[in-house]
């Protein structure tokens, strides 16, 4: 028996009978541009998060954290999203997903599973959220399809929760590949397999602990005349991936933005720049030039930090680091590792991509960002990894 099923069958005196494993998730470029239908690049990771349930004789809903040891209570006569509830609001979400389209829900024990903690990020919140729509629909036979699973999760989201729905988050979760990152295509809400094949990089995550404070209200973004504008500088061209380009002529960019303010003028810029840095990466990928996929993954760091102003000197210090492992001046234009803060939010996560033999040089690193910042950051070694999957019983 494993873990996740003990633990349950210690809660409940019963086996689960689903257990659902979804995947962790960072994404690599373009988390912010979802808004303005541009293109998201992200990884499901081997940082799983397991859900087990198991079928009650009554109405109650029954939510189980072991590694919290938590427990919280609802029913389905009285779904509500409570702030207290934290972790378990993302359950409830998914419930509250399929009984507002019409499904027939019954009493049920979940039991979440994972070594990492919601408040890391790192996806973890979404692959709760993914992992329970995969098992209530095995579990009460509801036989839905894909898309009806996608329309639970944003009524979940949208409704209940009252957030956005990100498909990259969504598409991550249920559609990764192992050896993959996936390609989320907002403008047609479409995902693709990328493989990723630089297999002699080790690939780290690293929670940086500092605390979230906000410097701006993201919200200010989300206009529908800022899309506009941003539309207005969308130019097609046949041989781009996904068909279209941002244009490249200063002058009518300039033109273009000269009617925002100049804090909103360089955000802008960034979700312009952004886009190119995916196509860069993606060329690299293509490829097989981990210099170039390198080079736009540091150059988006950049624009996050000096454009977007969402980094941290915490977080900058790490990622300056890591471009110092390499001091070899001809690395400049063609780096060995690269970095970038991660995170739709003001995080405290990045990841970074380097060779093996820095990986020890890089958690020495880290000993003296705690020593001179005074946060214990925690970090791990990652791959890419398959999206949510039943287990076998």
């Amino acid at each position: 028996m494993n873990l996740v099923d003990n633990a349950h069958e210690t809660e409940y005196e019963t086996l689960p009978d689903v257990t659902v494993s979804a995947p962790g998730r960072f994404h690599l470029i373009g988390e912010h541009s979802w808004f303005f239908r541009d293109k998201t690049l992200s990884m499901a990771v081997n940082l799983p998060v397991y859900v087990a349930v198991s079928l009650r004789e009554d109405s109650t809903l029954r939510f189980y954290f072991p590694q919290l040891n938590d427990r919280k209570r609802s029913s389905l006569s009285s779904l509500k999203f409570r702030k207290e509830d934290r972790w378990a609001n993302a359950v409830k979400a998914i419930v509250y997903g399929f009984s507002s389209g019409g499904f027939d829900i019954k009493g049920l024990n979940f039991t979440i599973y994972s070594d990492i903690l919601p408040s890391a990020g790192f996806g973890i919140t979404t692959a709760i959220k993914i992992g329970t729509a995969v098992a209530v629909n095995q579990i009460l036979g509801l036989n839905c399809s894909q898309a009806q699973l996608l329309q639970v999760i944003e009524r979940g989201n949208r409704l209940f929760l009252n957030t956005e729905n990100f498909l990259a988050d969504n598409y991550s979760a249920l559609y990764s590949k192992k050896n993959t990152l996936l390609l989320t295509d907002h403008s047609k809400n479409t995902y693709e397999n990328i493989p990723f094949d630089f297999e002699d990089k080790v690939i780290i995550l690293t929670d940086a602990r500092v605390p979230r404070i906000s410097t701006w209200d993201k919200n200010i973004m989300l206009e529908p005349e800022n899309a506009l504008l941003l539309g207005d500088l969308k130019e097609k061209k046949a041989n781009a991936h996904g068909g279209w380009v941002y244009s490249s002529d200063s002058t009518d960019i300039n033109e273009t933005l000269s009617v925002v303010s100049e804090d909103l003028r360089r955000r802008l810029l960034c979700i312009m720049y952004e886009h190119n840095n995916v196509m860069l990466a993606l060329d690299g990928i293509a490829k097989n030039s981990f210099g170039m996929f390198a080079r736009a993954v540091n150059h988006s760091h950049e624009n996050m930090r000096d454009l977007y102003d969402i980094s941290c000197p915490e977080i900058d210090w790490i990622l300056k680091r890591v471009g110092e492992l390499e001091p070899n001046l001809e690395y400049v234009r063609n780096p060995v590792t690269c970095g970038r803060i991660t995170g739709k939010g003001f995080g405290r996560c990045l990841y970074t991509i380097m060779r093996n033999q820095d990986v020890e040089k890089f958690n020495r690193q880290l000993k003296d960002y705690e020593r001179i910042f005074g946060f214990h950051p925690l970090s791990y070694e990652v791959h890419p990894s398959d999206g949510v999957q039943i287990l076998e019983s």
